[in-house]
């Protein structure tokens, strides 16, 4: 019998998850709770419920139309998803939702369960931000705990001089620090357990961020066999202390010994999973779907070498918009129905497939080709 999803969020993840659950004859209907009107995944076909991420009764409505409840998005209530799981099924689990939106409890279930993190302390003031840079030192990182995304939250302190600043940036967050970490690389892990506790990891890619945002991101990874199969080894650990099933991002450094820790996790799909609508048999999309309705997980690993490329809105202006490239045979454009861009935000991808098997070399020149030759104007009226 084929079910409603319901989602939370209705963004460009929500729009891919639609489109994926679309494929599945187990979903018949999905709806999305997000606060803009025609939100991506409306375009796509899904139902809409308007409203906050975190409103009670919108949330209680979703439960009321849907036969089980994902969400791409951590904003959602966890203590209302908490109560509601009794009669709708929900996943990634609500105890695991509660956890990943606060950044120390994250941290600290981490630690907990022995996996790497760089080291980090709750700070409740400036007397106690002071104690610790000079514990841990400068450069030190600044965080907000909670509602934090694509670097906003974050303040990389490189001197006193900068304390109060960043701490009136931050006026009545909850705080918490962490030790700068010099790191050779970032990498990410997009890692899928089923509800019959099947566990699969896709290979690891490698991500290039700009200004905080990712950017650019590389599969498989340009990485050496043993960060590739240590990197993967903690997904995987990572997976199996974690409740509930779906697809999860596992973002990590590398540094310049190949140690790997854990930077955040996110409790759905991922930005740096988007090259699988391209590289891979199962995207993470449908991935994701398989895992919460409890099927078989589908084929994870990297059929074809492919570079994804963010577009973002130029810093430069915000309003309608039209987007220029040149058109390849080997380079997908995803764009994500929003109207309005706006300075840094990401309204599309592409995806550029190494279909003639040129390696990596040639793929990485056709990224920096598309970045001189992708033009995002103003939208004449």
């Amino acid at each position: 019998m084929s079910k409603t999803l319901g989602i939370i969020g209705g963004g460009q993840l929500g729009m891919m998850l639609t489109e994926a659950a679309q494929n599945l004859d187990d979903i018949s209907k999905i709806i999305v709770l997000d606060p803009t009107e025609n939100c991506p995944a409306a375009k796509v076909g899904a139902q809409q419920i308007i409203a906050d991420f975190k409103d009670e009764d919108a949330i209680k409505k979703l439960s009321e139309l849907s036969d089980i409840i994902t969400y791409e998005i951590e904003s959602g209530n966890s203590d209302v998803l908490k109560k509601l799981e009794e009669n709708t099924e929900i996943n990634p689990s609500p105890d695991t939702l509660r956890i990943i939106q606060d950044k120390l409890l994250q941290k600290q279930f981490l630690q907990k369960n022995g996996i790497a993190v760089a080291e980090f302390e709750k700070i409740e003031n400036k007397e106690e931000l002071n104690q610790m840079i000079d514990k841990m030192g400068l450069p030190l990182l600044l965080k907000t705990r909670r509602d934090a995304y694509d670097g906003r939250g974050n303040y990389k302190i490189n001197s006193k001089s900068e304390i109060d600043d960043a701490l009136d940036l931050f006026s009545g967050k909850t705080l918490m620090v962490e030790k700068f970490v010099k790191f050779e690389k970032e990498v990410s892990v997009i890692a899928a357990r089923n509800t019959k506790g099947e566990i699969s990891t896709y290979p690891v890619v490698e991500n290039i961020h700009e200004n905080n945002i990712l950017r650019t991101t590389i599969a498989p990874g340009r990485v050496s066999e043993t960060v590739r199969k240590e990197a993967e080894k903690i997904a995987e650990k990572t997976m199996e202390v974690l409740h509930g099933a779906g697809v999860f991002g596992i973002e990590m450094f590398v540094t310049s010994d190949d140690e790997i820790l854990i930077n955040e996790i996110a409790p759905r799909v991922h930005n740096s999973g988007h090259h699988t609508l391209q590289s891979c048999n199962t995207s993470q999309f449908e991935q994701h779907l398989r895992a919460i309705l409890g099927m078989e997980l589908g084929d994870s690993s990297i059929k074809t070498p492919t570079i994804m490329y963010n577009i973002l809105g130029p810093k430069t202006f915000q309003g309608e918009y039209n987007v220029l490239f040149k058109k390849q045979d080997n380079i997908h454009l995803k764009m994500y129905g929003k109207l309005e861009s706006k300075p840094q935000r990401k309204i599309g991808h592409v995806n550029i497939v190494d279909v003639e098997n040129r390696g990596m070399e040639e793929l990485l020149k056709q990224v920096e080709d598309l970045k001189k030759n992708l033009v995002i104007e103003p939208k004449e009226s």
